[in-house]
């Protein structure tokens, strides 16, 4: 099986479960990993045979910058929704990084890992 990544995409979105989340909004970290078989667009040098990563980048913008979620783990399932019901994959693998937690220490940020279908 061959694997697509697109990496540390950022978008603004409104999501949290505080409300000053929902109204303020803050920068939202996204890496997905698309499992498939490249095969064909490998043999032959052809967009129609492949994965169009400016669609699959487009798809994740729509939901993550247009739809509201209390949680990071429904974002990252939404998204992984999508992407197998609109993409020719057999598996997805969705992180989302918020950097911007309401946690009373210092942190990175918090990160939300899903995986879903075929993944390897």
């Amino acid at each position: 099986m061959d694997k697509f990544l697109l990496q540390n995409m950022i978008f603004f979105g409104y999501h949290g479960v505080y409300e000053y989340e929902k109204i303020q909004g803050q920068r939202f970290y996204c890496d997905v990993e698309l499992m498939s078989d490249f095969v064909e667009a490998a043999n032959t040098d052809e967009l129609t045979n492949a994965i169009d990563y400016t669609k699959v980048y487009a798809s994740i913008k729509m939901i993550v910058e247009e739809k509201r979620f209390n949680l990071l783990e429904a974002l990252a399932g939404q998204i992984a929704d999508i992407l197998l019901a609109s993409y020719p994959i057999m598996g997805v693998v969705v992180r989302i990084r918020k950097p911007a937690c309401p946690l009373p220490g210092v942190i990175d940020f918090v990160q939300v890992e899903i995986s879903r279908g075929v993944v390897k």
